[in-house]
């Protein structure tokens, strides 16, 4: 015989007993089965398997569940498929706005397919990188490692374990989505170079970042298709304040025209230099990398290499869900194009420094 569902006074009262227990205590399978009037057993298949049950029993399930609010507990449901339907983040510096396009668009792409994301970030530390990479193997179904500082073998035996994708960086047998710096550095020199700029100079990132060695390369390659001439300076540090420590090499370097391993270096030394009474960009002419949120902001506006790192987010996540999927296809890197905003803080070189 059938069961029947409780009436509204006994539905009334199991909803209470739900609402009132404590928040890490929500509802269970067996508040499902009571309210729908069916076996705990029955609820379990339609959750976990809703094609063995009947579309009229599913269809109760699934109402006595959003009635008690029902959330499933996504380690719970790890025990027997193995799978968590969660994916692991790994940034170097979270409150780094370059950051936050990869963080949204990973997050988004996760959110369109049902799974979740777990965040961490590195502090610019290969150690604590792999450390943190290490605690979520055991927790999620797959990594995301955006601008990685651990070396090549350790991100290799990382996808050994769980599978891996790589934002902002090349690494041989791992799937890659990195931004093209050769088309939007390529539009940086020549737009500089058209301006009479004759010497460049490269404000670097920090030592164990694969990006800033290609932008260099992307850089000095440039300038040496226009014929100028290109330096790079050291950084202390990828943030506005190592932008205001490198303003005084900067000018001693004697260059009109400077291109920053990124808009946070950008912005510090613009403020620096126009805080020592250097017309920008009259006297020099600055050009940042990713174009992030308060480039524009700036007075004046920054000019920059736009690099679409929410779009490396989303296709990094579709990449890496397509690979829980799929994990026999052959690793590839996913290329994303680059382009220059041109904003106030470059132009005709007017005066010496």
């Amino acid at each position: 015989m059938t069961e029947l569902s409780p009436p509204e006074a006994e539905r009334k009262t199991l909803r209470n007993n739900v609402e009132g227990r404590p928040a890490r205590a929500n509802a269970t399978i067996y508040d499902i089965a009571k309210l729908a009037g069916v076996n705990p057993s029955t609820v379990s298949r339609a959750l976990s398997k809703p094609g063995r049950v009947s579309v009229g029993t599913r269809r109760l399930i699934e109402d006595a569940a959003a009635e008690l609010n029902y959330q499933a507990n996504p380690f719970a449901k790890a025990l027997p498929t193995g799978k968590t339907s969660t994916i692991g983040l790994i940034v170097t510096d979270v409150a780094n706005p370059t950051f936050f396009g990869t963080i949204r668009g990973t997050e988004f792409t996760a959110a369109d397919h049902d799974y979740s994301v777990i965040l961490a970030e590195s502090g610019e530390s290969a150690r604590k990188e792999q450390s943190a990479a290490q605690r979520m193997l055991a927790s999620v179904d797959g990594l995301i490692l955006a601008s990685p500082r651990m070396e090549d073998d350790r991100i290799r035996e990382l996808a050994q374990e769980k599978p891996v994708i790589v934002v902002n960086r090349d690494v041989e047998g791992i799937t890659c989505v990195v931004p093209d710096v050769e088309k939007g550095l390529g539009e940086a020199v020549r737009h500089l170079a058209g301006h009479g700029h004759r010497k460049i100079t490269f404000i670097a990132g920090p030592d164990a970042s694969w990006m800033s060695a290609r932008r260099w390369q992307g850089v000095r390659q440039a300038s040496e298709w226009c014929r100028i001439e290109a330096v790079k300076l050291d950084s202390d540090s990828p943030t506005i304040k190592g932008g205001r420590a490198a303003a005084r090499m900067i000018v001693d370097a004697g260059a009109s025209a400077v291109i920053a391993y990124n808009d946070l270096l950008a912005i510090g030394l613009l403020q620096e230099l126009q805080a020592a009474a250097y017309a920008i960009p009259d006297q020099i002419s600055i050009v940042g990398f990713d174009d992030i949120f308060g480039a524009d902001l700036t007075t004046p506006g920054l000019t920059t290499v736009r690099a679409p790192m929410e779009t490396c987010g989303m296709e990094a996540a579709g990449l890496l869900l397509k690979a829980l999927k799929s994990p026999e296809k052959s690793p590839f890197v996913h290329y994303i194009d680059t382009e220059l905003v041109v904003r106030g803080s470059t132009g005709k070189f007017l005066g010496s420094t």
